[in-house]
């Protein structure tokens, strides 16, 4: 049995990513930990008992920091200050807060004990173990647990946390340009699913080229896979002149700036 296996761990909020994490964990191959979710979303809670005997709600948010020695903070931000200052936390708890606009040092004027912070930004890819978590300071326990759910990447300073942090942003971005192209191309007569189910395995397969040629500058596979003169050469060129870069650019840069407002 792994440490991380005898920790109870706690979660506070019960949305998607609470439902991600929790599901990627009694899924996985090793010993399920005890899991408390907060009642909140009583739907969601009563879908994530139904999956192991390990997991059970609380009567209310304080259940589940007391039963915690591992305590997730999933709420929302405009939520955050009011249910962290509530609870009553133990010295030395671990706490991983997953509100990603909320700073260490906001966090901690909120909480009225000496605890472990954690900020981590877990993906909703974890729920098939396949997610890459983002998580700062470095600390063993959490890192073991999110590499059972996928990659963590531990960050040694916040400014690494905080640009990892908005790049992880661009889900929502990545579908609207697929659904963008789909409705180019459905509009140019081709059917929406031959469309969809074409895009989808063509951003696949350069996604697989990139993970298997790690060492390989992505300049030089724009190169590898753009024919001089030809037609993904145009295509960069074009949307580079209209302004596609830049605009990807002032968006992470808004977003880095608004996670680091706090």
């Amino acid at each position: 049995m792994t440490a991380t296996a005898r920790l109870r761990l706690g979660f506070i909020g019960t949305g998607t990513i609470t439902e991600a994490i929790v599901t990627g964990i009694v899924s996985s191959e090793g010993p399920v930990p005890d899991i408390v979710v907060s009642p909140r979303s009583a739907k969601t809670a009563a879908r994530l008992a139904g999956l192991s005997s390990r997991v059970t709600v609380a009567a209310d948010n304080q259940s589940v920091a007391d039963a915690a020695d591992m305590l997730f903070l999933a709420v929302r931000p405009n939520v955050a200050e009011e249910i962290v200052r509530a609870l009553r936390f133990r010295p030395g708890q671990q706490v991983v807060s997953l509100i990603s606009t909320i700073d260490h040092a906001t966090l901690r004027s909120w909480i009225d004990a000496p605890v472990g912070i954690v900020r981590a930004v877990p993906l909703p890819f974890v729920a098939t173990r396949s997610g890459v978590t983002t998580i700062f300071p470095p600390a063993a326990a959490v890192e073991a647990l999110f590499s059972t759910l996928g990659t963590a990447v531990a960050c040694k300073t916040i400014e690494a946390f905080d640009v990892l942090a908005a790049s992880s942003a661009l889900m929502g971005t990545y579908f609207g340009i697929m659904d963008h192209i789909v409705g180019w191309m459905q509009a140019k007569g081709l059917p929406r699913e031959s469309a969809r189910a074409y895009l989808a395995q063509h951003f696949l397969s350069l996604s697989t080229v990139a993970m298997q040629n790690p060492s390989m500058p992505l300049e030089d596979l724009r190169h590898e896979y753009s024919t001089k003169g030809g037609l993904n050469e145009q295509m960069f060129a074009e949307f580079r002149k209209a302004g596609g870069l830049n605009a990807l650019t002032q968006a992470l840069d808004a977003v880095l700036s608004r996670i680091r407002a706090g």
